[in-house]
C-alpha cells in the first residue's frame, strides 16, 4: 500500500472518483448513494444482536429494544467517524456497526451463566458491564498504536480471526436448524428449517456469482427477503416482537443494571486488541478507495482517530444497552461501485440508521425473521470471517516458525472448544475463561508470538 509515485499517477487515480473526499453531493445523489450502504450493512448490524438474544433466551420486548439501539449506536458512531471531532474519528466515509467477533464468546459465556442459574436479566446486565469495561480498553490501545502493532502482529491478528469465523460456524449451524428453541421443541434439522436456511444460502452464493456489482452488494438482504416471504407463506412469521414495540423508542441507559464477569471480560479483552488492529487495516482500505495517503502522520492520525470512535461507541453501546461495534469493510466495495468516496455521505447514513432505530417496529419486522432464515445468511457471514483471517495469514510469510504457532494455536484454541471437559480440573476461575476458543488460540498465539525468536531467513516447510 503506497501513495502513487507521480503527480500525473496522483491526478489519475483521483479523477476516478465522481465525488472526493470534501466534495458535497446533491441531496438525491447523497440519498441514493448513502441507500446503497444501507443495503450493504443493515443485515451485518442487527444480526449479532437477534443471535445472541435467541441463544440466550432474551424476551421479545428486550430483544426489540437492543436491535433497536444498535442502529442507533452505529449511526452515532457512523456520523462520529465521518464529520471528526477533535481526535475522534477518521474523517472517512467510515460506516461502523456491531461487531460479529464478539457474538461467539458472548453466547457461550452467557449460555454458562443461563445453565448456571443466572437470570437472563442478570447475565446481559453482566455482559454489558464488561462491553464498557472493554472498550476502555480499546480507547487505550489507540492512544498506544506502535507498540500495540509491533506486539500483536498480523500472525496473532490472522489466528485470532480465524478462530473468531470457526466457532462461529457452529452458531451458524444451530440457527441453520432452527436454533436452542428448535433444539428444546424436536424440530431441530427439520425438512421445513432446512429448506428456509438452505434456499437462503443458495441464493446468496447465486446472486455473488452474477457479474452485476450491485447485485453482489445486495445479495444478503435480497435473499433475506426472498426467505423472509416464503417464511410468510408458511406461516412462520412472528410478529410478536413488532405488536409489543413502543411507536418511539426512548434510548434508556443501564435497562438491565450493570454487572460484571471475569470469565466473560478475558475473551473480550483479546478480541478487543484484535478489533483495534482489524480497524487500523479497514481504516487504511478505506482511505486507499477514497485517494486518501496510506503512510505518514495523516494516515496515522486517521487510524488513530477511527480506533478511538470503535472503543468510545462501544462504551456507548454497553451504556446502551448493545453489543460492542467495530468498523465495517463492506462500505469500501460501496464507494468503489458508486466512486463516491464524500464523507458527507455518512451524515445521511447515520441519519438512516438512527430513524430506523427511534421506531421500533421495524426492529420488530426485522425480529420476525425465522431463525433458519437468518441462519443461512448468517452462515455465510461467519465463513467470511474465517476467509478473512485465511487471508491475512496468506499475506506473511509462513516459515516455520509461524507454521508451528498457527498449529499449536488451533490445536488448543479448537480443541477446548470442541472438548471443554479438558479443563475440568483446572480453578474455575482459569477454566472459565479457557472454555473460550477464541481466548484459548489467542492467548496461546500471543504468547508463542512473544517468546519465540523471529529468524531472519526461516527455511519454509
Amino acid at each position: 500500500m503506497t501513495s502513487p509515485n507521480t503527480p500525473h499517477e496522483a491526478e489519475s487515480q483521483t479523477s476516478e472518483l465522481v465525488f472526493g473526499l470534501e466534495d458535497r453531493p446533491k441531496p438525491w445523489i447523497g440519498f441514493l448513494a448513502a441507500l446503497q450502504h444501507l443495503l450493504a450493512i443493515i443485515v451485518p448490524i442487527v444480526t449479532p444482536g437477534l443471535l445472541i438474544c435467541q441463544a440466550l433466551g432474551v424476551s421479545s420486548r428486550d430483544t426489540n429494544m437492543i436491535v433497536s439501539m444498535s442502529l442507533v449506536i452505529s449511526g452515532i458512531a457512523t456520523f462520529v467517524q465521518c464529520k471528526r471531532f477533535g481526535p475522534f474519528g477518521a474523517g472517512l466515509l467510515i460506516v461502523q456497526g456491531t461487531s460479529f467477533n464478539f457474538v461467539g464468546p458472548l453466547i457461550a459465556g452467557g449460555a454458562l451463566m443461563v445453565k448456571q442459574g443466572t437470570p437472563v436479566e442478570g447475565v446481559m446486565a453482566a455482559i454489558f458491564g464488561v462491553v464498557i469495561a472493554g472498550s476502555f480498553v480499546e480507547m487505550g490501545i489507540s492512544r498506544v498504536l506502535p507498540f500495540v502493532k509491533r506486539m500483536i502482529t498480523p500472525l496473532v491478528t490472522g489466528i485470532v480471526v480465524l478462530m473468531i469465523g470457526l466457532t462461529l460456524i457452529k452458531v451458524g449451524l444451530i440457527s441453520m436448524g432452527g436454533g436452542f428453541s428448535a433444539m428444546a421443541n424436536g424440530t431441530f434439522a427439520n425438512g421445513e428449517n432446512l429448506m428456509l436456511s438452505g434456499l437462503v444460502l443458495a441464493i446468496i452464493v447465486v446472486l455473488n456469482r452474477i457479474p452485476l456489482v450491485w447485485m453482489r452488494s445486495c445479495a444478503i438482504v435480497i435473499a433475506l427477503a426472498v426467505g423472509y416471504a416464503l417464511a410468510g407463506y408458511l406461516g412462520r412469521l412472528d410478529f410478536t416482537g413488532m405488536h409489543q414495540a413502543e411507536v418511539f423508542q426512548v434510548p434508556m441507559p443501564l435497562h438491565f443494571g450493570l454487572g460484571f464477569s471475569w470469565a466473560l471480560f478475558i475473551p473480550m479483552l483479546v478480541i478487543y486488541l484484535v478489533t483495534s488492529l482489524e480497524a487500523i487495516g479497514d481504516v487504511t482500505a478505506t482511505s486507499k478507495v477514497s485517494r486518501q495517503p496510506v503512510e505518514g502522520p495523516v494516515w496515522m492520525q486517521r487510524i488513530k482517530g477511527g480506533v478511538l470512535v470503535n472503543g468510545a461507541n462501544s462504551l456507548l453501546a454497553g451504556v446502551f444497552n448493545t453489543f460492542p461495534s467495530s468498523i465495517f469493510a463492506q462500505n469500501n466495495g460501496v464507494i468503489q461501485l458508486t466512486a463516491i468516496a464524500s464523507r458527507h455521505i455518512g451524515v445521511w447514513i447515520a441519519g438512516m440508521l438512527i430513524l430506523l432505530g427511534l421506531f421500533p417496529s421495524v426492529a420488530g419486522a426485522i425480529q420476525a425473521v425465522p431463525e433458519p432464515v437468518l441462519g443461512g445468511a448468517a452462515m455465510v457471514m461467519f465463513g467470511a470471517v474465517a476467509a478473512s483471517g485465511i487471508n491475512i495469514l496468506a499475506s506473511i510469510h509462513l516459515d516455520r516458525r509461524a507454521l508451528l504457532i498457527i498449529a499449536v494455536s488451533l490445536a488448543l484454541g479448537l480443541g477446548v472448544s470442541q472438548v471443554p471437559e479438558f479443563l475440568a480440573h483446572m480453578p474455575a476461575a482459569l477454566r472459565n475463561v479457557l472454555e473460550s476458543g477464541v481466548a484459548t488460540g489467542g492467548i496461546c498465539a500471543l504468547l508463542l508470538n512473544w517468546f519465540l525468536p523471529e529468524t531472519e531467513k526461516s527455511p519454509a516447510l
